[in-house]
């Protein structure tokens, strides 16, 4: 292949050699992406039905559980016809789309991530202006950027990466990412190395704007008890989302960097699912048990519906 139009297709390796588990694998993934769709879209109906919860806290959060929707959409259809099929490809066009997706809504985790914890740095160590700060222009402003800027720096990437001629159609994933494709080039560049590199260091940005905003939360709230009551309650939730969103992210980046290639493909298939199948689904479930107001929210419904 000696230019990039001759490319039309891309194979995905990631399940070669599961023929006998592809049943079984099939009706779990399908249980997890119907699991995440009703844990997900109750929070978003009930932040949006409820006027009480029309605050920036719950805006983020909605906001936070319509991107969990938006990332599985572009890995758990595919991924299922995927494992109904005996062939494993996707179009060139498909597989730019499939990592744009898979990009936009890790970065849109972390922006939307720094604005809960922004919030609640506001609300709970600068408690006198917060509404003067968080007004609902501003909480509109924050949420179009949230979207807007990964959205930005995917298209950039994406938009190297297309350019780029490639030698080859093999991805050794189960889904396409734009380091896999890059991987790909008959030549490097230097826009390739210099965009992911400044998304990289964009994104770490926000996650130590986070730490720095729970070091000051933490001393805030631990000279009184009410202090400590708030932390727990709206706080709390949001550093557990960052932990599992940052940790289930970093291992798969660092073992698509550093990996091991002596890895069963069932681990490796089953570290690359981990940021699109563990954050959308226990994010909404944190949410729900532990904030007060969505999860008495969501008893009245079901009880409501079990006495009609």
């Amino acid at each position: 292949m000696d230019n990039n139009s001759v490319i039309t297709m891309f194979t995905l390796s990631g399940l070669n050699g599961m023929a006998n588990y592809r049943g079984t694998l099939f009706a779990l993934t399908l249980l997890c992406y119907c699991v995440i769709w009703l844990v997900n879209l109750t929070i978003i109906v009930v932040i949006i039905m409820d006027k009480s919860l029309h605050e920036p806290m719950y805006i983020f959060l909605c906001n936070l559980c319509i991107n969990g929707l938006y990332g599985t959409t572009g890995f758990y259809p595919k991924f299922l016809i995927d494992l109904l099929s005996t062939t494993h490809v996707i179009s060139y066009a498909g597989c730019f789309l499939q990592g744009f997706v898979l990009h936009s809504s890790a970065c849109a985790d972390f922006s939307l991530l720094a604005l809960m914890a922004f919030d609640r740095y506001v609300a709970i160590c600068r408690p006198l202006v917060y509404h003067s700060v968080m007004t609902k222009q501003r909480v509109c402003l924050f949420v179009f950027f949230a979207w807007l800027i990964p959205f930005y720096l995917m298209f950039l990437s994406s938009i190297t990466t297309l350019i780029s001629k490639l030698c080859g159609s093999h991805i050794p994933k189960i889904y396409c990412v734009n380091t896999l494709i890059g991987n790909l080039a008959c030549s490097a560049s230097i826009a390739k190395i210099i965009i992911p590199a400044f998304n990289y260091t964009f994104y770490f940005g926000h996650v130590i704007f986070v730490v720095w905003s729970y070091i000051y939360l933490i001393r805030t709230c631990r000279t009184s008890k009410e202090g400590r009551s708030k932390f727990m309650q709206t706080c709390l939730p949001h550093l557990i989302s960052l932990i599992v969103v940052v940790v289930t992210l970093l291992f798969d980046l660092l073992y698509m960097r550093f990996g091991s290639q002596t890895l069963s493909q069932s681990v490796k298939n089953f570290m690359a699912m981990e940021f699109i199948l563990i954050p959308p689904t226990i994010n909404p479930l944190i949410y729900g048990f532990k904030l007060t107001k969505i999860r008495n929210r969501i008893q009245s419904f079901l009880n409501c519906k079990f006495h009609s």
